[in-house]
């Protein structure tokens, strides 16, 4: 089994340009992400957990969520995204790949000491992007368009009937 644990709020602020934390809400940028993690996880078929610090709200309590396949982690308070990756790569980094996307150095020292893989934001970025082009390839391959036509769809005897037909009318 290989897992891919996002601390998501780490990936919304390091993508700048795909996420307008100015112009929309946290939750429309939290949902962008997860959508385009959901297509990752339906190509690459990995178990993807996002996690996300709730550890600032008052009376927040740790949640769990599916999102497409997705599962989605709200930390509990004073709990923030890195208390719970670093607990899950400790219990699961030697048994399973455990891969974990996050920029904040400290924690990829962590990942690693435990037994996990460190990404980048950028790296994540990367392969994302390069899975939606294989996709779209495989896809648009696939879709090739053939003609439909009425003669496509007679008989061939028939069709060599009609087409002598067609010649001595000439």
């Amino acid at each position: 089994m290989e897992y891919l644990l996002v601390d998501g709020y780490n990936v919304i602020n390091a993508w700048k340009d795909i996420f307008d934390l100015e112009n929309e809400s946290l939750e429309e940028c939290r949902e962008k992400l997860l959508t385009m993690l959901s297509n990752y996880e339906g190509y690459k078929k990995i178990k993807i957990i996002a996690v996300f610090d709730a550890h600032m709200v008052k009376e927040a309590h740790e949640k769990e969520e599916e999102f497409d396949n997705i599962i989605v982690v709200y930390t509990g308070k004073n709990e923030t995204a890195d208390n719970y990756i670093e607990r899950f790569v400790y219990k699961m980094g030697n048994e399973h790949t455990v891969r974990v996307a996050t920029s904040d150095y400290l924690e990829q020292r962590l990942v690693l000491k435990y037994g996990g893989i460190r990404v980048t934001p950028r790296e994540l970025r990367e392969e994302i992007e390069s899975v939606h082009k294989k996709m779209t390839k495989t896809y648009s391959q696939s879709q090739k368009v053939e003609k439909n036509t009425i003669m496509s769809n007679i008989k061939p005897e028939i069709a060599d009937i009609l087409e002598r037909i067609r010649r001595n009318n000439k």
